[in-house]
């Protein structure tokens, strides 16, 4: 029987004020007033179904994701942490965390966030340059990002700015200097990652004067070790923090932890007594979802994906792969796939030991290629 650990909850927030171009996280523009009430009741509805699968475990962490979750008033995100933590088990040291828009930052607001339980506040920056941002289609500009994150340090300390690099006719120059901006305002937490054009995006079937290949690896070289230099630590691919302040709820990802997800369109994982591993995917249909519709399929996943999804997670952070822990997550034993280790190796993407693996620096600049190795 395996261990359970605690685990995470995920919270979608499904509205915005405009869908970018490159995302395919599920949301709903806001063109009338959001049905905030009858949402936050049905999110706790939802949760309620989820608890009985999940047999008391402590929730370690909370994330109010989307979508554009400050779209939300400060009585709904109040009714919503103390509606979650009067139906379960929450860690006296929860982290919570609420992404943000710095087209909607109010003070008082953020404010009373804080006072609602939020400790960690996750700002959508993607860059300080207003014709990048209008590029890329976000509905701010630097101005508002630099007074955003001026008013969230009114609140918190612990703050994340994600920023993106590769964006349409970035040079190399402009992705250093947003980094040296982000720097600039000192957050604990820094996510800066690569645009994918993903196949279900407006910007696909777009033409994107894209940074050149050689380019892009110039800007990923220099802002590593910009960031490193500035006191940041890399603890995942695209994830950089100060001590102590790595996000917990993304560590529990990343170690194929268990997550419950709540709200339209929201995903989960569940690891059973037995060693079964449930998906859950949660109604995409909004008026469904108010009607009580919550559920839209379970998938039980197979040994094979196991596997694969457990090296997809682990392989992205910066430390060994401990087999013991190989075998706690997903109740398997290494020896089923010698075969494919000896193909990682082999191919310069992986180090093998008698405890543990890790990728090679290689194996990390070419994680996909190392991924293949291990489908099915």
């Amino acid at each position: 029987m395996l261990k359970l650990s605690p685990i995470s909850l995920y919270i979608h927030i499904p509205w915005c004020l405009k869908k970018c171009g490159y995302c395919d996280f599920y949301s709903y523009v806001s063109k009338e007033i959001i049905p905030e009430k009858k949402y936050i009741e049905n999110l706790l509805k939802d949760f309620e179904q989820d608890l009985n699968s999940v047999q008391n475990r402590i929730i370690n962490t909370i994330f109010i994701g989307g979508g554009t979750p400050s779209l939300l008033k400060n009585i709904s995100i109040r009714k919503l942490i103390y509606g979650i933590k009067e139906r379960s088990l929450v860690s006296k040291n929860v982290e919570i965390t609420i992404e943000a828009n710095p087209k909607i930052i109010e003070c008082q607001r953020f404010i009373h966030y804080k006072e609602s339980g939020i400790n960690r506040f996750s700002l959508g920056v993607q860059s300080f340059h207003s014709n990048l941002l209008k590029k890329i289609e976000r509905t701010y500009n630097s101005d508002e990002v630099i007074n955003s994150i001026k008013t969230l340090k009114k609140t918190s300390e612990n703050i994340n700015l994600d920023l993106m690099y590769g964006l349409p006719e970035q040079t190399l120059e402009h992705s250093l200097l947003d980094l040296q901006y982000a720097i600039k305002y000192n957050p604990n937490h820094i996510s800066w990652y690569q645009l994918t054009i993903e196949p279900n995006t407006p910007f696909y079937s777009k033409k994107l004067n894209l940074p050149k290949e050689n380019t892009i690896f110039k800007i990923f070289s220099k802002g590593d070790k910009l960031l490193k230099k500035s006191g940041y630590k890399k603890y995942e691919i695209s994830s950089y923090s100060k001590p102590n302040y790595q996000c917990q709820h993304n560590l529990n990802y990343w170690n194929f932890g268990d997550y419950i997800g709540i709200g339209c369109g929201a995903h989960g994982k569940i690891t059973k007594k037995n060693g079964k591993i449930i998906r859950t995917f949660k109604n995409k249909n909004i008026k469904d979802y108010l009607n009580g519709n919550y559920l839209n399929s379970i998938n039980i996943v197979s040994e094979e994906d196991k596997i694969f999804e457990y090296f997809m997670n682990t392989f992205r952070l910066y430390k060994p792969v401990f087999k013991r822990h190989f075998r706690e997550k997903i109740n398997i034993n290494e020896t089923n796939i010698e075969k494919k280790i000896q193909i990682a190796i082999k191919n310069g993407l992986l180090i093998n030991t008698k405890n543990y693996w890790n990728t090679t620096k290689k194996g990390k600049l070419f994680l996909n290629s190392l991924l293949k190795i291990f489908l099915k």
